[in-house]
């Protein structure tokens, strides 16, 4: 019975701790929520009307299914997504995307995509972007994802492309994150000093994800994905505590193996995504 008690004080203690000194964009989240219901007709038919091109892997390909839901559900959205490197520059607008690098290889990533917009498409689209893998962050520190050394590199190329290409919008994301261990078995692991589970991939990617928002936020167009995803449909952040700091996480209803977006899940981001893009696009 007094360890039960005590578990519950420590619980109670733990929520009071997590709302009263929350992360400070949590003032911030409830905007993240506004859909496609808040964006005029000029707004939709110059979204539809863009050219666009999105590098990404396995999460992005969620997002991608997430925009097809939507079209679905809203006749009035119309945006043609075609899967290649190399569209049909002919039509007036499309949403193309296609793989960029290899997991696990952050650099590989930014530099594929330099050479993908660098042949071609960086005369050719309005809209250009891509995206890490929650994989390309992991804990372990090796050379290739070395969080100063991946945003270096990011910010160079991107700068460079952005001199190269000034026609082009660049959109920077922050990188998506990962659901974290909760139960018992993460009370007692943090009792005894150790991190649960997929705490230190997430703090690493929130590391890198702070290096994104300070260096573009209010700046350059910047979608903060980990905000989203880790934005609840009331408003209300997924955050973990871990040696004195706040740290986001993925909703967990948002994922159906904690680390890609299920149904709810790719639907909340694609309709932010949409809203960002139309709204980065208003005159």
């Amino acid at each position: 019975m007094v360890t039960k008690t005590l578990i519950a004080l420590f619980g109670a203690l733990a929520l009071v701790i997590a709302v009263g000194f929350g992360h400070p964009r949590a003032s911030a989240a409830s905007s993240l929520n506004e859909g496609l219901s808040s964006l005029s007709t000029e707004s939709l038919a110059r979204l539809a009307n863009s050219r666009i091109f999105f590098g990404h892997m396995s999460v992005g390909q969620n997002i991608i299914e997430g925009i097809e839901d939507l079209l679905a559900q809203h006749p009035t959205l119309k945006l043609n997504i075609v899967q290649t490197d190399a569209p049909d520059l002919s039509s007036p607008g499309f949403l193309a995307h296609g793989p960029v690098g290899d997991n696990w290889k952050p650099l590989e990533k930014i530099d594929d995509f330099d050479k993908k917009i660098s042949g071609g498409l960086g005369e050719k689209t309005d809209i250009a972007f891509f995206k890490f893998c929650y994989i390309d962050m992991m804990a372990e520190n090796t050379e290739d994802q070395d969080v100063d050394k991946v945003f270096s590199r990011y910010q160079q190329t991107m700068a460079k492309l952005k001199t190269q290409y000034p026609n082009t919008r660049f959109v920077h994301f922050t990188a998506p994150l990962t659901v974290v261990q909760t139960g018992p078995k993460a009370f007692v692991k943090k009792i005894i000093g150790k991190a649960p589970g997929w705490y230190l991939d997430n703090v690493k990617r929130n590391s890198y994800n702070e290096k994104v928002r300070k260096a573009y936020s209010g700046k350059e167009p910047l979608f903060d994905l980990a905000l989203v995803e880790a934005t609840r449909p009331d408003g209300s952040l997924a955050t973990f505590e871990w040696q004195g700091q706040s740290h986001y996480h993925l909703v967990p209803e948002y994922g159906y193996d904690g680390r890609h977006l299920n149904e709810a899940g790719r639907r909340h981001v694609a309709e932010r995504l949409l809203v960002f893009l139309a709204r980065s696009l208003t005159p």
